[in-house]
């Protein structure tokens, strides 16, 4: 479902945008549309940008949620999508509009930096550890004895943001649940 915004004309008949944006939902799985002009500002749900290696590997570029702005304009990476891993409610930001969005943009850029920051961590125990904190904080709930993460996220899923094998992740999982640092509570992590 959209929700369609109003076009103003002015006396000299040229089209100007409201300074709200419209507001779009789109369900789990749907890909934002591709659009250089156009930035979206995340009100619910979480996404995650992806691209894919010369050999075919999916890479994961960033996990979006709440305020996160994201598109098409803020990548030189080809191809490049964005894919809702929730259902997601977005604001439709237009190139005129994009100064109101300069915090965010920032943030956007921080978040990039965290999140390769985290795949270069060796070995991979401590870089998946380190993923789920990270993850755990951006889109996690509190709860007794650390933090579930409210992200319907796969071992596949995760292998790619590390660049490993989904049968790695999973021997690492079962290593950090046995030291205590992971729990699984009805088909979620949370991070102790």
């Amino acid at each position: 479902m959209s929700y369609v915004q109003p076009i103003y004309r002015n006396r000299d008949d040229v089209t100007i945008s409201p300074a709200t944006p419209t507001k779009l939902q789109f369900q789990r799985r749907d890909r934002l549309p591709e659009n250089q002009e156009v930035l979206w500002q995340i009100e619910s749900g979480v996404a995650r940008s992806i691209t894919w290696s010369q050999e075919g590997e999916l890479v994961c570029l960033g996990y979006w949620g709440a305020g996160d702005v994201v598109g098409h304009a803020l990548s030189r990476v080809q191809p490049y999508e964005i894919h809702c891993l929730t259902n997601v409610e977005v604001s439709r930001w237009n190139r005129n509009q994009w100064a109101q969005l300069t915090d965010a943009i920032v943030h956007h850029q921080q978040q990039t930096e965290e999140l390769l920051s985290i795949i270069h961590i060796n070995p991979i125990s401590q870089k998946l550890w380190q993923l789920l904190v990270w993850l755990s904080q951006k889109f996690g709930r509190n709860v007794d004895n650390g933090q579930t993460l409210e992200l319907p996220l796969t071992h596949q899923q995760l292998a790619q943001t590390l660049g490993t094998s989904r049968v790695t992740v999973t021997r690492v999982l079962q290593q950090l649940e046995a030291e205590g640092k992971i729990r699984r509570q009805r088909r979620r992590l949370v991070v102790t």
